[in-house]
């Protein structure tokens, strides 16, 4: 027996799966539903309860987390006679964990408040890695009551965890995540192919600038891709090409200019018209590559 509330996950994902066990580690009970098998095969695996359903998991559900790719797919689980706001109880917590714009976070907690849902947007960064370990940045907006209460949750799955602001808050501070993210990307793999062409050991100029002004996460964590170009995904770039498509329309609403991210916002599409949407978002390596006249 357990005096923690219980768990609703919806979606198990790349990001899903190993954030929903490090919850059932933390002594969490964790019903969760996805389209895959396989995936609810695992969360049985870790200790979870595979629910064939929305309605059969979040029924018992004190907290319903959904991480899945994007807007339309949040508004696919949440609304609906099939959806989640149908059959949670009134007073469940729902926690949105994906990246989508602020404006469907603002519209899923008005929509939720008018059956007694409480919301909070809490999109997180750190990638793969980053859930596997729990130690994801999280960016939550809502009710600071509400951030509150699931503080001990977010613990489970994150180190460094914030209360952002108002309802779609944590989605704003995403979408700006997400530009610095790309643009330090870019940055890194103009910067391989320079050395590379320039006849230098490239892991060891890598060492020396990642121990200076230019280390960052982005090349601490990508930096075997780079090397090895493996582009096996962690955050794949048609994710990060949907990302730039909501830091983009959220910038022109408030009037804010994005040169730099708008033109790797075009990288980024480029990638995915020449197939390589499936790869991880470190694969802008190849799009530096291609424009410098090499075969890839």
């Amino acid at each position: 027996m357990t005096d923690l509330p219980k768990i609703a996950w919806i979606g198990l994902g790349i990001m899903g799966s190993p954030m929903s066990e490090n919850l059932i580690k933390a002594g969490y009970a964790v019903a969760g539903h996805t389209l895959e098998r396989e995936k609810l095969e695992r969360l049985a695996a870790a200790g979870g309860t595979p629910a064939g359903s929305i309605a059969e998991a979040v029924a018992d559900a004190d907290v319903v987390v959904t991480m899945v790719p994007a807007s339309p797919q949040v508004e696919a689980v949440a609304y609906g006679p099939d959806g989640i706001l149908a059959h949670a109880r009134p007073g469940t917590l729902l926690v949105d964990m994906s990246s989508i714009t602020p404006r469907t976070s603002l519209d899923l907690a008005e929509a939720a408040a008018d059956k007694g849902i409480r919301v909070l947007d809490a999109p997180v960064s750190g990638g793969e890695a980053g859930a596997v370990e729990a130690v994801l940045s999280i960016m939550v907006g809502g009710e600071r009551a509400d951030f509150d209460a699931a503080k001990p949750l977010f613990e489970a799955l994150g180190r460094t965890i914030v209360h952002c602001g108002p309802h779609g808050a944590g989605q704003t501070v995403k979408a700006a995540n997400q530009l610095i993210v790309a643009v330090n990307i870019q940055a890194c793999a103009e910067a391989v192919v320079f050395l590379e062409k320039s006849g230098v050991d490239l892991g060891a100029a890598l060492d020396v600038l990642n121990g200076g002004l230019a280390g960052s996460t982005v090349l601490s964590r990508k930096k075997d891709n780079f090397l090895k170009r493996d582009f096996t995904p962690g955050f794949r770039i048609d994710l990060h090409h949907k990302d730039m498509g909501i830091v983009t329309e959220a910038a022109r609403a408030v009037g804010a200019a994005l040169p730099v991210g708008a033109v790797v916002a075009q990288l980024v599409a480029s990638l995915r018209a020449q197939g390589d949407g499936g790869l991880d978002h470190s694969a802008l390596l190849r799009c530096v590559q291609r424009l410098s006249g090499d075969q890839v």
